[in-house]
């Protein structure tokens, strides 16, 4: 155990030692009471330790009038000042940790690709409840001992790769540490070990299906049955395509590097909505305009507050991700509370002619149109001062060969089927099968080419 603050309160994870599992007594099953009064607890301890180390929250909490005494309820949580992701690239590398140098056993960044990086710190107590929230996300989807996972997120400073491998290592499966990339060797792998469940984004799966195709390998015929798919937006359509083209169960898992990686909420095996592991992490939906709350089932942007995180807690997070409390129960009974699947994200908006256009909105007009792939771009730029967005998609080879007019009736369609959508009229373009750039990791949907000159 590490010196310092350790936030007490009943031992929620005792059953998710390696092989004992029990749903029944997880913390996913608490009484909504029992529940609320262990986040309160976390809460006020989680924001002591915040504002006793980590001199950037001290301060915003004495300029809103707040301290730690006086958060009475959950409730109270709103008086709290929220923290963005400038907060932590301003705070680089080590501003926000609450733990010495000498407590912190694992360091993650994000890639930084707009500037530094976001760095984020794990104590050995962090790095334990991490695996425990992953053992309940792959319990949830159905994975088990002797199950063997194929883990195609990527390891290093990404936390994709290593929360799962920790959480599917704990829950006693067999864990295939491939990593991202190389998509011969993934399937190859995929079919000699008897791969039973896949963890990578959804995007790089549709791509290994389609690889495994041309290699002569049935997707179909495997013994896997269980997909684990996040770190990108992906729609219900993609999901559908996705399971019709291969035998498993396509769950959707959500995370982020600030807060945890993933492992803060996953599907269970109704996949009627993320459950969020509220025994560790405090959620709020709000107006991303005017930041006040919205009422359960009133879409809105998710922010998180960390219940038990020691080395870097995190107070009132602006994910950016627009979703809804689902008030209703789950049929699977846990009572740790739902949140509609993310399609998109505030920041992924973009403006064109005055009309707000979110990528998830094209792909679910796209995919409602049969003959198209699940590969597409927007390619947006400017001519003579006026925005014009061009969608490329990819069509089947079977249609791709088919004759010109077959072709242009496709290309109506997706132009109505968009325009149903987003009431726009934009130009499509029907390019050949495998011509888009696939990605290993985060797929790129937008190419804004706008602030070229022409």
């Amino acid at each position: 155990m590490t010196s310092g603050t350790v936030i007490s309160g009943p031992r929620t994870d005792a059953d998710l030692t390696l092989g004992g599992f029990h749903p029944a007594s997880a913390p996913d099953f608490l009484p909504p009471s029992v529940l609320r009064s262990l986040q309160l607890q976390r809460l006020r301890a989680i924001v002591q330790r915040a504002f006793d180390r980590v001199p950037l929250y001290r301060e915003r909490m004495r300029q809103s009038g707040v301290t730690p005494d006086s958060l009475r309820s959950l409730d109270d949580v709103q008086r709290l000042p929220f923290t963005e992701k400038t907060d932590l690239r301003d705070s680089y590398p080590f501003g926000l940790f609450a733990s010495p140098m000498s407590e912190v056993v694992r360091l993650h960044a994000s890639s930084g690709t707009t500037g530094k990086p976001t760095v984020v710190a794990y104590t050995r107590e962090d790095v334990e409840v991490w695996a425990s929230v992953m053992v309940r996300s792959f319990a949830a989807t159905g994975v088990h001992r002797g199950d063997i996972v194929q883990n195609a997120y990527g390891y290093g400073l990404f936390t994709g790769g290593l929360g799962a491998h920790y959480g599917a290592e704990a829950l006693g499966a067999t864990v295939i540490p491939i990593s991202g990339g190389n998509t011969d060797r993934q399937i190859m792998i995929m079919k000699d070990f008897g791969v039973t469940a896949i963890c990578c984004t959804p995007s790089y799966f549709v791509h290994l299906i389609e690889r495994a195709a041309e290699l002569g390998v049935d997707i179909k015929s495997l013994p896997l049955r269980i997909g684990v798919f996040g770190a990108e937006p992906w729609t219900e359509a993609m999901r559908d395509h996705i399971q019709a083209s291969s035998n498993l169960k396509a769950f959707d898992i959500y995370g982020l590097s600030e807060i945890i990686g993933p492992g803060v909420g996953i599907e269970c095996e109704c996949q009627a909505g993320l459950h969020i592991f509220e025994d560790h992490f405090l959620m709020e939906i709000i107006d991303p305009s005017t930041g006040l709350p919205c009422p359960d089932g009133v879409e809105g942007e998710l922010v998180l507050t960390t219940l038990s995180k020691q080395a870097m807690p995190i107070i009132r997070y602006r994910t950016h991700d627009i979703t809804a409390i689902i008030p209703e129960p789950c049929a699977c009974g846990r009572s740790i509370r739902r949140i509609r699947r993310i399609g998109r994200r505030s920041d992924d908006m973009f403006i064109i002619r005055g009309v707000n256009v979110f990528p998830s909105q094209v792909e679910a007009a796209l995919l409602a149109v049969e003959g198209t792939l699940p590969h597409y771009q927007i390619v947006l730029t400017r001519d003579k001062g006026l925005d014009q967005m061009e969608v490329q998609v990819e069509v089947t080879p079977e249609v791709f060969g088919d004759t010109i007019g077959a072709l242009e009736r496709l290309q109506r369609n997706l132009a109505h089927s968009i325009e149903n959508t987003l009431g726009l009229r934009v130009d499509i373009r029907l390019v050949e099968p495998h011509s888009i750039q696939r990605s290993e990791g985060k797929a790129k949907r937008v190419i804004d080419r706008r602030g070229e000159t022409k």
